[in-house]
């Protein structure tokens, strides 16, 4: 069985959206202003490209990343190679970009559950505020990888619904601090 891994830079309040400044938020770009860069925070990024062997995604992340990541070849080699899997009900395979590598869509939770069943290594999930919500509350995340902003947005989309659940108890596995304020908790879901 693969593991299901989900990624975010998260604020203290929960919002995960827009954080490298994609358009239509009025926070966006929220990690990169008023917070001092430290590489050794973002060590867990270059980490989860080496470890993943393939890319979830919701439709509105896909339709961020598609025009972009493809062209930065030096930012994201392992993961423009990887399979890519994008969960939707309205994208059709003339909607996806040629030059990013094998991509297929799927069209259900049901669809993500026997993937998680095939062979194959760690599957990674970006962005995809929704789409992290809705695997959350169905259970098939495994482990969460958070990098959590000492900033509170307030409103905006989050990474766990407001739906009324079974508690589910989380391991911390991994955990840092850095001197500018910055969180990394890595946590697998029991």
């Amino acid at each position: 069985m693969r593991t299901l891994i989900t990624t975010a830079f998260v604020s203290l309040d929960g919002v995960i959206e827009a954080p490298g400044g994609e358009p239509g938020y009025r926070n966006s770009g929220w990690t990169f202003k008023d917070i001092e860069f430290d590489p050794a925070a973002y060590e867990l990024k270059g980490r989860e490209q080496g470890e993943a062997a393939a890319m979830l995604m919701g439709r509105v992340s896909y339709q961020v990343f598609a025009p972009v990541w493809p062209t930065m070849t030096d930012d994201f080699p392992q993961y423009n190679a990887m399979p890519k899997y994008v969960v939707s009900t309205t994208l059709t395979d003339g909607d996806l970009v040629d030059n990013w590598g094998e991509t297929t869509i799927l069209r259900s939770l049901d669809d993500v559950a026997a993937l998680k069943e095939t062979d194959g290594g760690p599957i990674i999930v970006h962005g995809s505020a929704t789409l992290n919500q809705n695997l959350s509350d169905a259970g098939l995340v495994d482990r969460y990888h958070l990098l959590v902003f000492p900033v509170l947005l307030g409103a905006g989309k989050r990474l766990f619904s407001g739906t009324d659940k079974d508690k589910q108890n989380l391991t911390l596995v991994e955990s840092e601090s850095y001197g500018n304020g910055i969180q990394k908790l890595v946590y697998e879901t029991r």
